[in-house]
């Protein structure tokens, strides 16, 4: 599953506001800086559910501001929802580790007749079958968490796990795929895990950026489930087979259905934006207590007197809640629009797609290149988690370094991630688009030429390089979204990459055949067909994004401001 970067729910921006209708529906000032609409989820168009105005005040009515909730509460959730994800967000990529469990179990004997290469393809098709269904989910699990909130989500996710468990544990005894299955239902159970606890970084709106590195974390660390597992299987001597493992994982499903129900909150949590909205309503809100207050101060009789003093006081004290919770001066706000502003300065491209429709974005060429290298990029990264074994082996011609690497492979895996969340931010929020761009094509064209080369110290200098990359490739895709495409479109324009790339993953099916029969068991010749189209694509994506932003600097500096609007 690709890693969002979300560093916050929202931002602050600079875009023009020509004709623009707040929402209460007086026309808006053109300012300098105002805050952009919440991200979304939900990749699905508005027209799939029209929100009109009245339906909006709803949807705000039906999210909770943290500061309603008591402190322990809000850290109880958070640390629960962080172990949770370690256990179900994100463990199908872990199945490096598994794969020879099953291979040991007899998986597919049935049907391949102890032919190991039949057995190889089932058991990667049941893995890209998973990572397929992982990035696809994401159009449901958006549009269900905006629509039904985080607790449906929690649940359904909870079911999922519950059914994958049951068929992977009863495989052997049911008269169909059930591996495949299982382990499609155990990968869309980690979606609906994972999304819907992004809300939780709006408990504490202070700390947002840490609650959402520790849940990215535990996501990255989910795949080393099936490494502790795969180590107690053989420390048992495989008494502890599959069916006793997900036998007993049922208790995780079990808990988080629990909980979802007792403590997690059933309505998201409010964003910043939502709660200073909040602040800035008038203080009656009622039409008919508000009417001719002015004028008609010494006409009110002395119960409508106490109905305004009663909500005044109830405004003053959210207002101070408010200010409590997010603990900031106007100067801080001020300081932090402006660290924003120049971070979208130093970006080069922040803005150049903002005003156009999705329609017009996803026809343009910076969606189109950078979907292209996604889909290469994604393939290349789950084909190599489920071949790196059988590649080494033919590479060095020696199962036991192959297993060597296999192990090492299955450890760094998670540490990769975890070690690299700290700077990746850092990297993103320092460096242009262009460069980001650059170093992505630069490293995927190192790991593809180590991949091939047939040196212990290329192998694991490509696995290093590997595992901090995926989450640095992931993470820099959603960044250019958002500052290329803009929050108002971002669910609809990355839930379609996304989407999209996790399609064009059933191409690994392809490429093991190739593997496999075409070339008799040679990885080079796929791998570096790999390498020649990211490499292709990814020039083309850099020169296309470092042209378009020279000319944007250009008309930006030509004009003396920074905007939000662009030409493609």
């Amino acid at each position: 599953m690709s890693l969002q970067r979300v560093g916050s729910l929202e931002t602050f921006v600079n875009v023009p506001t020509e004709g623009r209708r707040s929402r209460r529906g007086s026309v808006s000032s053109v300012a300098a800086s105002e805050r952009a609409r919440k991200l979304t989820f939900n990749p699905l168009p508005e027209s799939w559910n029209p929100v009109f105005d009245d339906e909006e005040e709803d949807h705000l009515a039906q999210s909770r501001g943290a500061f309603e909730v008591p402190q322990w509460k809000r850290i109880l959730q958070v640390v629960v929802m962080v172990v949770f994800c370690l256990f179900a967000a994100g463990i199908v990529f872990g199945y490096a580790a598994l794969k020879p469990v099953l291979k040991k179990e007899g998986a597919y004997q049935d049907i391949c007749h102890g032919e190991d290469t039949c057995v190889e393809i089932h058991l990667n098709l049941m893995f890209t079958v998973a990572a397929v269904a992982t990035n696809v989910a994401a159009l449901p699990v958006g549009a269900i968490l905006d629509h039904y909130g985080p607790r449906v989500c929690g649940i359904i996710g909870a079911v999922f796990l519950s059914i994958g468990a049951l068929l992977m544990s009863f495989a052997k005894s049911l008269p169909f795929d059930a591996l495949l299955f299982g382990y499609l239902f155990l990968a869309l159970g980690g979606p609906f895990t994972y999304i819907s606890s992004f809300q939780l970084s709006n408990a504490f709106p202070r700390h947002s950026g840490l609650i959402l590195a520790l849940l990215t974390g535990a996501f990255d660390a989910s795949s080393a489930l099936f490494l502790v597992y795969r180590i107690i299987y053989g420390k048992t001597g495989g008494s502890f087979g599959h069916h006793k493992f997900f036998l007993a994982y049922l208790v995780v499903p079990a808990v988080i259905l629990i909980f979802q129900l007792t403590l997690l909150p059933k309505q998201s949590y409010k964003t910043v934006g939502e709660m200073i909205e909040e602040i800035e309503a008038p203080v009656f809100a009622d039409p008919s207590i508000a009417v001719d207050v002015a004028n008609a101060d010494d006409q009110v009789d002395e119960q409508t007197a106490l109905l305004r003093e009663e909500q005044r006081e109830h405004h003053e004290s959210v207002v101070h809640d408010i200010e409590e919770l997010l603990g900031s001066s106007k100067a801080d706000k001020d300081e932090q629009a402006q660290r924003e502003e120049a971070r979208n300065e130093r970006s080069g491209v922040w803005g150049v797609m903002h005003n156009h429709t999705a329609w017009e974005q996803i026809r343009s060429p910076w969606f189109v290149l950078i979907c292209l290298f996604t889909v290469v990029q994604m393939t290349r990264i789950n084909y190599f988690v489920a071949t790196i074994r059988p590649q080494y082996e033919a590479i060095f011609g020696d199962t036991a370094k192959a297993i060597e690497i296999n192990n090492f492979f299955d450890l760094a895996l998670p540490l990769g991630g975890i070690i690299s969340i700290p700077f990746i931010g850092v990297i993103l929020d320092h460096t242009s688009t262009i460069a980001v761009l650059a170093t992505l094509v630069t490293v995927a064209t190192t790991i593809g030429v180590l991949g091939v080369l047939p040196f212990t110290w290329a192998a694991y200098a490509n696995i290093v390089l590997f595992v901090l990359y995926r989450p640095f490739y992931y993470t820099a895709v959603s960044d250019y979204s958002a500052k290329v495409f803009g929050f108002r479109t971002f669910g609809k324009v990355y839930g379609t990459i996304i989407c999209l790339s996790g399609l064009l993953n059933f191409s690994q099916s392809a490429l093991d055949y190739l593997f496999h029969r075409t070339f008799r068991g040679d990885p080079v010749p796929v791998n570096l067909l790999l390498l020649t189209l990211g490499l292709v694509i990814g020039i083309c994506l850099v020169g296309y994004v470092g042209l378009k932003s020279r000319r944007l600097t250009k008309k930006r500096e030509a004009a003396g401001y920074v905007s939000g609007h662009g030409e493609y």
